[in-house]
Parts: structure tokens; C-alpha cells; sequence
């Protein structure tokens, strides 16, 4: 029996991006509330979680990618403004927010959905809100601690970068966190 690959598919992100990212990390570093930050190599746009799929679906998935960004020119985001999830309340996931070309980026998500679907993938059931994962929140924390240090960051963003590719990663978990390696990656065609 063929073993599974975790995978999801997501845009890569420019490296001067991910240094900028960096400084709002050190900032939640320097609260002492113990997040668990990702790596910056390991911050990426998630399109869309694919789970444990078979070495068979990889070629599928393939296809769904290049029959999707087919029809997209590279477009422009940023990340913009910080916020948890699911709720402040019970908060898990620190993230930040991503602006810009958002009807775009909606629009390729969708058509990834649907060429996924045709492969017999299952429809997310969650809207798509288009974030970059900062760090995950382990235990009870002081809400108060944290409230002060989302409102320090809540002005913060990044510059602009071009999202010019979608990529399958294969994600292999660790007892040090996840490490990503790039299964297959389609570009974004110019005009």
C-alpha cells in the first residue's frame, strides 16, 4: 500500500516579505505568552488544505492546478492587519491579514475549488479567508497580554508582493513543527 501525503496548496512568498513578517513575530516573541511561532520559511497563502491524499491523487492535483491558473496574470497583495482564530474568545491561530487583488485571488481560489471538485476533492464547507498563519496559540493564555499586543500590531503590514505562482507542497510533521517541500508549482502566465 502507497503511503499518504499531507498536502495543501498555497502561494509562496518573496523573501522580503517574509523578513518583514519576521519583525511582527518578534514582537509576539517578546510578550512571553508562549506562541508557537511558524517559520518564516513555512508562512505561505493557503488556497487549500488537501489532508492525507494517495501518491495517485498527486497527479490529479497537478492537473486542477494547471487547468486553474490558467486563465490568471500574477496579481498584487499584502499583508495587512493582524487577528485570531477562531474567536478572541478561544483563541488558536494568530494570523495576519491579506489585502489587495482580493477578487482575484477569491476568483483563483474558487477555480481551484471547482477543478479540485472535478477530481472528486471535497468542497471546503468554510468561506475562504485568505490570511497568513503567524503562530498557534498552545495553552490558556492572558487574554489581557494578548489583546494589548494584537492591538500593537493591528497597523501592521507588509509591502506589496506579486503572487505569481500556486504551488503543491507536501507537508511532513515534526516533533520541531511541519517542514514544507514543494511537490509541483505553476506559474502565473504574463500578458
Amino acid at each position: 500500500m502507497s503511503e499518504k501525503i499531507r498536502a495543501f496548496i498555497a502561494i509562496p512568498l518573496p523573501e522580503s516579505i517574509l523578513k518583514a513578517i519576521l519583525a511582527a513575530q518578534e514582537k509576539l516573541r517578546r510578550t512571553g505568552l508562549g506562541i508557537r511561532l511558524v517559520r518564516p520559511e513555512g508562512i505561505h497563502l493557503t488556497l487549500k488544505f488537501l489532508g492525507n491524499i494517495s501518491p495517485t491523487d498527486v497527479s490529479h492535483v497537478e492537473s486542477a492546478i494547471e487547468k486553474a491558473t490558467r486563465a490568471f496574470r500574477p496579481f498584487t497583495l499584502k499583508a495587512k492587519g493582524i487577528g485570531v482564530f477562531p474567536d478572541f474568545r478561544r483563541p488558536r491561530v494568530i494570523w495576519l491579514g491579506i489585502t489587495g487583488d482580493l477578487e482575484i485571488l477569491h476568483a483563483l481560489q474558487r477555480d481551484l475549488e471547482s477543478e479540485l471538485k472535478s477530481h472528486g476533492f471535497e468542497k471546503e464547507k468554510r468561506p475562504f479567508k485568505g490570511h497568513l498563519t503567524l503562530g498557534r496559540i498552545r495553552n490558556r493564555l492572558d487574554r489581557d497580554k494578548l489583546s494589548k499586543a494584537l492591538q500593537e500590531l493591528e497597523d501592521f503590514e507588509t509591502g506589496s508582493f506579486r503572487a505569481d505562482s500556486v504551488v503543491l507542497f507536501r507537508s511532513k510533521l515534526h516533533p520541531g513543527g511541519a517542514v514544507y517541500s514543494k511537490i509541483a508549482e505553476a506559474a502565473l502566465k504574463s500578458a
